[in-house]
């Protein structure tokens, strides 16, 4: 039985944690190497800042012969909001002092327009009813106040072309989102770079990516697949992903650039939505 996500919560999971592992004799490094997590990740954990996954639990319970403890008290966010693989992830993005994102064909949530979220939400597979829809989009829409404070989170978006032509909605949907990513780049809000199609095979062309930056924790990758997400926090594996999307912004547009490949594109979506209108 799961519990509610929340700092109490947290803490509390996190001195059972600390609790069991001393009454077993074990150090935060000697546990780690027995589940394959990292020491800092237990560390986070057992000072309640993270949880661990349902597999990251399960590999506890084994090693600390605890019969399922913590993978039943682990605390969970509502599934209901957002998609179960993408609860942390968004978690996380509410905390980031700075995110990096390379998207492929969609814009990435929290910088979507309601026209094209509500799109979007509307699309999956199997279908969802308009009311379900509609608190999924309220939700994404909430994601979007994190760019209310202009210094926090510091965004770079990596975008490919592939997400400028996608029509997602008609036109008029389109010229929108656009618009509303240009005017974020030209306030300094966000920076933007487009990967365009000319470049043909990059570094990021298996699949996007989101890394984030923390105040007083060490920086998490996320990667997302077809219903599927995973947090990556082992430190050498998010500076390979860093090292990654680097290479990646070295083939992009500059800033300028792209903010100019942007508008001229919403330029065209403008005209085919007042030539069908």
């Amino acid at each position: 039985m799961a519990i509610e996500d929340n700092p109490i919560s947290r803490v509390r999971y996190g001195e059972e944690l600390r609790r069991r592992r001393e009454a077993a004799g074990l150090t935060q490094e000697e546990l780690s190497q027995r589940v394959v997590m990292s020491r800092t990740h237990i560390a986070h954990i057992e000072a309640g800042r993270r949880r661990p996954d349902v597999e990251d639990a399960r590999r506890l319970d084994r090693e600390l012969c605890t019969d399922g403890l913590f993978e039943r008290f682990l605390p969970v966010l509502d599934g209901r909001k957002v998609a179960e693989h993408f609860a942390e992830a968004a978690e996380l993005e509410q905390q980031a002092v700075a995110i990096k994102e390379y998207a492929t064909i969609l814009v990435p949530g929290f910088l979507q327009t309601p026209g094209y979220a509500r799109e979007v939400l509307g699309s999956g597979h199997p279908a969802k009813s308009d009311e379900r829809r509609d608190s999924l989009l309220r939700t994404r829409l909430e994601r979007a106040r994190i760019l209310d404070d202009f210094d926090s989170p510091k965004v770079t978006l990596l975008l490919g072309e592939a997400a400028l032509r996608q029509v997602i909605g008609g036109p008029d949907v389109m010229c929108d989102q656009l618009r509303h990513i240009l005017e974020l780049g030209e306030s300094r809000r966000i920076r933007v770079h487009v990967l365009p199609f000319v470049v043909g095979a990059h570094a990021l062309l298996e699949g996007p990516v989101k890394l984030m930056w923390f105040e007083d924790l060490p920086p998490v990758a996320y990667v997302e697949g077809l219903k599927s997400g995973r947090i990556w926090e082992v430190q050498g594996t998010v500076r390979e992903l860093e090292d990654v999307y680097d290479h990646a912004l070295g083939d992009a547009l500059s800033h300028r650039k792209s903010l100019a490949l942007i508008r001229s594109v919403a330029e065209d979506y403008e005209h085919e939505a007042h030539r069908l209108a």
